[in-house]
C-alpha cells in the first residue's frame, strides 16, 4: 500500500523514543486538569500569568465587541485596523525602536522576516541550538547556511571571515535566551562581529521579553545595543500571554537592505515578507490582550525581576538535590537525562505524582540531549518548587539517574 511507510515511519519513532501524541487539558497558570485529575504546571509560557489576567481579558474583551472576531483580511488588503498600529507602536517604544511590526505568530515572524533580509547569494550565519523557525526561516531564504557552534562567538567570527559573500549580505542570527537550555548569548560580543564584518544581526528575544531588562523590554535593552541590533524579534504569546509576534526594527543600515536607502526596514518587510503579507491579520480580541499585556507590565515593571528570583531559588534547590540543570539563567530550566526513553519514562513517573513536565527529544534538542524542561512562572510559589523538586529527585532515584 502507499501508505504503508506512515505506519512504518511511527513504529520506528516509538521504537527510538521519539513518538508523540496530543492530551488533553483544562485549567490555568500553575495547575492544570488532565482526565479531571489536577497537576502542578511546570510546562507554561504563560511566564508572568497574564494569560487570563482581568487587565488582559478586559482589553480582550472590550475589541472584541467593538471590532468582532476576525479582521477579516490580510493587512495589505483591508485588514489593518487602528489597534495593529497602536500596538505596533507601543511594541516599538517599549523595546526601544523606531518601527515594528505585527505577525501572526513567532514562528511566521521569524519565516517571514529571515527570506525578507537575504536570499540567493547572500549567507547566513545562525547558532547551532537556535529554535526551529529560525532554521526554517534561513533554509526558506536560499541563501548560504552557516552554523556556529552554541554561543561561540570566536567561531562565528572564524565563519564570517571565512564565508562572508563579498557582494551580497550576511546576517547572524541568535537568540537571547534559549528555549530549551534556558542560558543566555553573548548579543554585545555578536553585535561587535557582526558590526566589524558589516552583517546585519537578527536577535530572537522570544524568551526574554517581559522577562528580561528594563521593566522587561529584553536583552538586547538591558545590553544597550539596540542600534547594533537590526531585528529584534518577540512573541505575544509567551510572559504577554497572548497571541502572536512581532519585528521592532531599525532604519539603521538600509543600504545594505535594498538599493533605495530611503526605504526603512519595517517597509521592506511590508512588501517582501510572505508571511506577512499573505495571511489574515491578528483578529481584534488578540490585539486587545497584547495591549492589555502591555499595560499591566507598565503597572508591575518588576514582573520580570520576581520570576528571575523564583528560577534562581528552584536551581538552588535542584542542586542540593543534586539534579543537573544545565546553564540556565533563566525561567527555563532543563533536567539533562540524556536517553530519550528514560527521559520519557522519568516524566511519566512524575505524572502520575501529580507533576506535569515536558520530556523533551530530538529533533528538537540534538541526539543524546534528552531532558525534562521546566518553566517557571509567577502562578508557582515556593511551596509549589519545594514539591516539584522533592518529586522529581524520588523519580529520578527510582529511574536510576540519582
Amino acid at each position: 500500500m502507499r501508505e504503508q511507510w506512515i505506519s512504518e515511519e511511527l513504529a520506528n519513532l516509538e521504537t527510538r523514543g521519539l513518538y508523540r501524541n496530543l492530551a488533553t487539558y483544562t485549567g490555568a497558570g500553575g495547575r492544570l486538569s488532565i482526565d479531571g485529575r489536577e497537576v502542578l504546571n511546570f510546562t507554561s509560557n504563560d511566564y508572568l500569568n497574564l494569560a487570563r489576567h482581568p487587565a488582559v481579558l478586559g482589553a480582550a474583551r472590550r475589541l472584541l465587541e467593538e471590532a468582532g472576531g476576525s479582521a477579516a483580511a490580510s493587512r495589505l488588503v483591508s485588514g489593518t485596523m487602528p489597534w495593529h498600529g497602536e500596538l505596533e507602536q507601543r511594541l516599538a517604544a517599549f523595546k526601544g525602536y523606531p518601527a515594528a511590526l505585527v505577525y501572526g505568530s513567532g514562528y511566521l515572524t521569524n519565516l517571514g522576516v529571515i527570506p525578507a533580509l537575504i536570499g540567493r547569494g547572500d549567507a547566513v550565519f545562525i547558532d547551532r541550538l537556535a529554535h526551529a523557525s529560525l532554521v526554517d526561516g534561513a533554509v526558506l531564504s536560499r541563501a548560504a547556511l552557516h552554523r556556529f557552534r552554541h554561543n561561540d562567538s570566536g567561531h562565528l567570527a572564524a565563519l564570517l571571515a571565512r564565508h562572508a559573500p563579498p557582494r551580497g549580505r550576511a546576517l547572524v542570527v541568535t537568540e537571547s535566551v534559549f528555549s530549551m537550555d534556558g542560558d543566555i548569548a553573548p548579543l554585545a560580543e555578536l553585535a561587535r562581529i557582526a558590526a566589524e564584518r558589516g552583517a546585519l544581526l537578527m536577535v530572537d528575544e522570544a524568551h526574554a521579553t517581559g522577562v528580561f531588562g528594563p521593566g522587561g523590554s529584553g536583552l538586547v535593552r538591558a545590553a544597550r545595543i539596540e542600534g547594533a541590533v537590526n531585528v529584534s524579534m518577540g512573541t505575544l504569546s509567551k510572559a504577554l500571554g497572548g497571541h502572536g509576534g512581532f519585528a521592532a526594527c531599525s532604519t539603521a543600515l538600509r543600504e545594505l537592505l535594498i538599493n533605495r536607502s530611503s526605504t526603512a526596514l519595517r517597509e521592506l518587510l511590508i512588501n517582501r515578507s510572505r508571511a506577512f503579507i499573505y495571511t489574515t491579520a491578528l483578529p481584534p480580541a488578540v490585539i486587545g490582550a497584547a495591549l492589555g499585556a502591555l499595560d499591566e507590565l507598565a503597572r508591575r515593571p518588576d514582573m520580570g525581576s520576581e520570576l528571575l528570583a523564583l528560577a534562581e531559588d528552584m536551581r538552588r534547590r535542584l542542586c542540593a538535590a543534586g539534579l543537573d540543570s544545565g546553564k540556565s539563567n533563566s525561567p527555563i530550566i532543563p533536567i539533562m537525562v540524556g536517553d530519550n526513553r528514560r527521559a520519557v519514562a522519568l516524566a511519566g513517573r512524575l505524572r502520575a505524582a501529580g507533576i506535569l513536565v515536558a520530556a523533551i527529544r530530538p529533533p528538537t534538542v540534538p541526539e543524546g540531549t534528552a531532558r525534562l524542561r521546566l518553566s517557571l512562572t509567577l502562578a508557582h510559589t515556593a511551596a509549589d518548587l519545594a514539591l516539584a523538586v522533592d518529586t522529581l529527585a524520588h523519580a529520578a532515584r527510582e529511574e536510576g539517574l540519582l
